[in-house]
C-alpha cells in the first residue's frame, strides 16, 4: 500500500488551516509559550522574508483564542493549563505593499472595520489612532479581559518607499499615528506582538513603543523561525527518505545538498543552523533542489539601494560590523550592511566576542546563485537565457576536465557582448568575471575572491581542484607566477584532488578573455 501524500503547508500562513487540514507542521509552540510567558508582553520580532513570521502570529491567535483543539500533539498542549480566550485584534499590514496616502487610508479602514463589525464604533472616533483606541476599550470592556493586538509586517507599507525620502514621511506619520494607541492602552492590553522586515529608528513607530523588547537577536528564540537542523533530522526524517530515493541519493548526500543550498541563517551567535523554510518545504514537495525563495520575489529595491551605496557584487558577502550597523534602523542607514542583513541576503557567521564583532556573509548557494543571477543583466548586456546557457555549458566543459574549451566558450561568448557604457574601468571585468563564476556555484564548487583588482577563483569538480588567477593587459606568463608566488597547490593540499592551476589574461581593448595558460 502506497503511503499517503504528505501535505506541504505552501503559501499556508494560518495555523487553524495547517492543523485542521493536516498539514506538515514543525512545532514551534513551546517558543511561543515561552514568549508569551516572559517579563515582555509588548514584543517585536524581525526576520527575511517567507521565514514563517506571518504563521507564527496566527498561531499566536489560535493560542490567545483559546484554541485548545488546534494544539494537541504539540509542546503547548503539555505546558498551557489555563486556555483563556482573550479578545484579539490582528491586523496583517502584508496587503498594504506599494500603496500612497489614500490607498494605505482605505487599508487601515478596511482593517478596522472588520473588528468593528465585532465590537462596534464610536461616532467620534474618525482617525485610525481614534478607531483603534475605541475598539480596544470596547473589546476590554465587553469581553471583561484584556486585549491581544497580533501586527504582522508591520513595516510592509513603508518598505517599498524605503529609498523615496517624501513618500516615506508621509506614510510614516500615518502609520505611526495608528500605532500610538498601543501605548496609551496599556491596562487594557494582554500582549502585543509585531513583526516586520526592518527596524524603522526612533525617528517612528519604536519612539511611540519604547516599551517594546526586540527579541530578533535573543539566544533562547534563535530558531523560533525557519527550520532547525535538528528540527530537520527528527521531524522531517521520511520527507528527507522520500527525496533521496526519487533523485536516486543516499540520505547523507540529501542533507548536505539541502545543506549547501538552503541551510546557513544565524540571527544571534551562537545559534544553531537554520534552514529556509520556504525552499525547504519546496524542495521536498517538488522533489528537486530548486530556487525558491529568490525565485518568490525579484529584489528590485534591493538593487536600487546596491546602486546608490556602489556596492559590487562581489562586496555583497565577507563583511565585518558591529551590531549596531547591521541591526540597525533602515532609514538612517549608512550602509547597505542593514538593508542585507534584514532581508536575508547577508546573515551572521562568526561573532568576536573580544572585540564585539560579527561576521556576516551570503547564507548559502541559493542566495548566492540567486543574487548573482539578478545582478548579471547590469554587467553583462544579451538576453539572460544566452548567459544561462552559456553557463550551464561552461560547467559541462568543467565538470569533464575540459578546461580548455571552457575558455574558448567564455572568450567567444564574451567576444559577442556590446559594451555597457559603463564598463571601460578595470572593476567592470572583475565583477563580471566574479559573477559568471559565481553562477556556476549551481554545478560545480566555486569559491571566488576579489581582494581589490584581482579575481582568484577556485572551482572543485568530482576529480579537479581548478586554481585560477586573473590578470587584466598583463600576460598570462604573470597570472601563472601570481599563483606559483601565493603557493595555491600546497593551500589546497588537503582536499586530496590533483590541482590544476590556470592562468588568464584578460584583454580590455577587445574585452575578452586574451591568452590564458593551464598546469597541471
Amino acid at each position: 500500500m502506497e503511503a499517503l501524500q504528505r501535505l506541504y503547508p505552501i503559501g499556508i500562513q494560518t495555523f487553524s488551516k495547517i492543523r485542521e487540514g493536516n498539514y506538515l507542521y514543525i512545532d514551534k509552540t513551546e517558543y511561543i509559550y515561552q514568549m508569551t510567558h516572559s517579563a515582555s508582553s509588548y514584543v517585536f520580532l524581525s526576520r527575511p522574508r517567507r521565514f514563517g513570521k506571518s504563521l507564527l502570529t496566527s498561531t499566536l491567535h489560535s493560542y490567545f483564542s483559546g484554541r485548545k483543539d488546534l494544539f494537541q500533539g504539540l509542546a503547548m498542549e503539555r505546558l498551557e493549563k489555563e486556555w483563556i480566550e482573550y479578545p484579539v485584534l490582528h491586523f496583517d499590514m502584508s496587503t498594504a505593499k506599494h500603496v500612497d496616502k489614500e490607498q494605505l487610508l482605505q487599508e487601515l479602514n478596511l482593517k478596522l472595520s472588520e473588528h468593528e463589525s465585532v465590537y462596534g464604533k464610536g461616532e467620534e472616533e474618525i482617525n485610525p489612532n481614534q478607531r483603534l483606541m475605541g475598539l480596544i476599550k470596547r473589546a476590554y470592556e465587553q469581553t471583561g479581559r484584556q486585549v491581544v493586538v497580533l501586527i504582522d509586517e508591520y513595516d510592509a507599507p513603508l518598505l517599498d518607499v524605503v529609498h523615496e525620502k517624501e513618500n516615506l514621511g508621509v506614510l510614516r506619520n500615518i502609520m505611526r499615528n495608528f500605532y500610538s494607541p498601543l501605548k496609551a492602552c496599556d491596562p487594557y492590553l494582554k500582549y502585543v506582538f509585531l513583526t516586520g522586515i526592518t527596524k524603522f529608528s526612533q525617528l517612528s513607530i519604536f519612539s511611540e513603543l519604547n516599551n517594546i523588547k526586540n527579541i530578533s537577536m535573543d539566544e533562547p528564540y534563535a530558531a523560533i523561525c525557519g527550520i532547525t537542523e535538528d528540527e530537520m533530522l527528527t521531524q522531517m526524517q521520511e520527507d528527507m527518505e522520500m527525496l533521496a530515493a526519487k533523485l536516486n541519493i543516499s540520505s547523507e548526500e540529501v542533507l548536505l545538498k539541502l545543506k549547501e543550498n538552503y541551510d546557513g541563517y544565524h540571527f544571534t551567535y551562537p545559534s544553531p543552523d537554520i534552514y529556509n523554510p520556504f525552499s525547504l518545504l519546496n524542495a521536498f514537495a517538488d522533489g528537486k533542489f530548486g530556487s525558491y525563495w529568490f525565485g518568490s520575489g525579484t529584489p528590485t529595491y534591493l538593487i536600487k539601494m546596491l546602486e546608490k551605496f556602489g556596492v559590487e557584487p562581489s562586496e555583497v558577502g565577507g563583511k565585518t560590523a558591529a551590531v549596531e550597523d547591521f541591526d540597525a534602523p533602515t532609514e538612517t542607514m549608512s550602509s547597505i550592511t542593514p538593508l542585507l542583513y534584514q532581508s536575508g541576503y547577508i546573515t551572521i557567521k562568526g561573532y568576536d566576542s573580544e572585540l564585539g564583532l560579527y561576521t556576516l556573509d551570503i547564507p548559502n548557494k541559493e542566495v548566492r546563485v540567486g543574487l548573482m543571477r539578478s545582478l548579471l543583466p547590469y554587467y553583462v548586456s544579451t538576453p539572460t537565457e544566452k548567459t544561462n546557457t552559456m553557463v550551464a555549458y561552461l560547467s559541462r566543459d568543467i565538470r569533464n576536465d575540459d578546461m580548455d574549451s571552457a575558455l574558448r566558450r567564455l572568450q567567444t561568448f564574451l567576444s559577442t557582448i556590446p559594451y555597457c557604457d559603463n564598463t571601460r574601468y578595470e572593476g567592470h571585468y572583475q565583477q563580471m568575471f566574479y559573477i559568471i563564476f559565481s553562477l556556476l556555484g549551481s554545478f560545480v564548487d566555486v569559491e571566488v575572491r576579489t581582494p581589490r583588482g584581482r579575481v582568484d577563483v577556485v572551482l572543485r569538480t568530482k576529480t579537479t581542484l581548478y586554481v585560477m588567477e586573473l590578470k587584466l593587459d598583463k600576460t598570462a606568463g604573470e597570472a601563472m607566477e601570481q599563483i606559483n608566488l601565493k603557493n595555491y597547490p600546497e593551500r589546497f593540499a588537503l582536499c586530496g584532488l590533483p590541482v590544476v592551476k590556470v592562468a588568464i589574461n584578460f584583454d580590455s581593448e577587445r574585452g575578452t578573455i586574451g591568452d590564458w595558460m593551464i598546469e597541471k
